[in-house]
């Protein structure tokens, strides 16, 4: 996508570009067959600017162990994984393995608008796993995820300002929020930034007893968790921002359950029905953020390079995250 047609994309009150379009999505902006979406907003002048911010060479792992959390939450299952002795060495397998259990990426044909379905106009016909299927996870491994990361300690702000979060409960994070833990870092956002959103629920969880664990895990979709506000401002903000990419410590971006009836969730009460399906834009949840946040309070540094190599299957739901902050 040129620099003149980046310069040109509508903000998020103008959308859609086409009236035919669903209300308030961007189909069509990065073109009519796109399967990428946000995504495409990290261009490789993005990525070069991205690699100058790395100055001490310090690397850390945002992903979380494939065994976490245990057991797996959200219906989810925990993998099998076979070593297999050979003369010499060993060799292994995964059975049972579900790619979004731990730190992951949804893909852009995870989650459908209950009315328009998938992102860009597709329908379940189309997510085959075979050669042809639209909207997989592959189409962001194809070119790799690359580009600034901001971290926003959210956590941190709300402990700070008496009004710490909530990590078993629903707690909503709302953009004033964001807002104001950016401000308080002195960071600021640039078109095409990955968005790292820190509440603590990793931390919080690594501290929680078997007994608590075992609860969570038989929750459900009842599953009690922080995470962003589902109003419109949140999805007017991000697109408005030009985030390329969200992601966050908690299990699902947004607080969970929906709201306001988690039996028959509305589309006013659950972000994923529009953030992914209608804005294209990349989701990412349960990514490791504690140490890269303490390093970053320890510089004053809250941005760096960011890259990600989802798993190059074709047509997949999603990815664990293999994602890196490099400052």
């Amino acid at each position: 996508m040129t620099t003149e047609k980046r310069e040109k994309l509508p903000r998020y009150r103008d959308l859609p570009l086409d009236p035919s379009k669903p209300p308030g999505s961007a189909w069509g902006v990065f073109g009519e067959e796109d399967e990428v979406g946000t995504v495409n907003l990290l261009t490789p002048e993005h990525a070069r600017r991205a690699a100058g911010l790395v100055r001490k060479g310090s690397v850390f792992s945002l992903n979380w162990s494939l065994e976490k959390p245990d057991p797996p939450i959200l219906n989810r299952q925990q993998m099998k994984h076979t070593i297999i002795h050979l003369d010499p060495g060993t060799d292994d397998y995964y059975d049972n393995f579900y790619t979004q259990v731990s730190s992951q990426w949804d893909a852009l044909s995870h989650w459908p608008h209950p009315e328009y379905g998938y992102y860009n106009g597709r329908t379940l016909q189309d997510f085959t796993g075979e050669p042809g299927s639209k909207n997989g996870i592959d189409n962001w491994a194809d070119r790799g995820i690359v580009g600034r990361f901001v971290l926003a300690d959210v956590d941190l702000y709300r402990k700070e300002n008496g009004n710490a979060i909530r990590h078993e409960e629903r707690d909503e994070i709302t953009i004033d929020e964001v807002e104001a833990a950016l401000e308080s870092q002195g960071s600021s956002l640039e078109e095409g930034d990955v968005l790292l959103l820190r509440t603590g629920w990793i931390g919080w969880y690594e501290g929680t007893d078997e007994n608590t664990r075992a609860e969570l895990g038989a929750a459900g979709a009842q599953l009690r968790a922080p995470g962003l506000s589902p109003e419109e401002r949140t999805l007017e903000w991000l697109w408005d921002h030009r985030i390329s990419a969200v992601a966050a410590d908690c299990p699902a971006l947004e607080a969970i359950p929906p709201l306001p009836n988690p039996e028959d969730p509305s589309v006013e009460g659950f972000l994923h029905f529009r953030i992914i399906p209608l804005l294209g834009m990349a989701v990412g949840e349960m990514f490791v953020l504690d140490a890269l946040a303490e390093d970053c309070v320890a510089d004053g540094a809250y941005e760096g390079l960011f890259t990600s190599a989802p798993l190059n299957k074709v047509g997949g739901s999603g990815s664990p995250a293999n994602a890196l902050a490099i400052k």
